[in-house]
């Protein structure tokens, strides 16, 4: 899956309070490595996720392998719309 890195950011800056520990918590990861998933770089208490950045036209491009975060993330932001 291909996203703009504009896009992802837009994803991780409109999710609620509490969507990354959410997120960490539902899928057995940390905290930081969910953060580093949209952007992140810390990389001594997260993992990287997979992910290649290409700079770009509107933050560049990033190439997800594994969309489960994305997933999770959009699905609490559907959550919240229909509340």
């Amino acid at each position: 899956m291909v996203i703009t890195f504009e896009e992802l950011r837009k994803i991780k800056d409109q999710l609620p309070d509490g969507a990354i520990h959410q997120i960490a918590e539902e899928l057995n990861l940390t905290e930081e490595t969910v953060r580093n998933y949209f952007g992140g770089y810390n990389f001594r208490n997260g993992e990287p996720t997979g992910e290649h950045f290409e700079k770009g036209y509107h933050g560049g491009f990033v190439e997800i392998e594994d969309s489960k975060i994305l997933e999770a993330a959009r699905r609490i932001l559907d959550q919240v719309a229909t509340h």
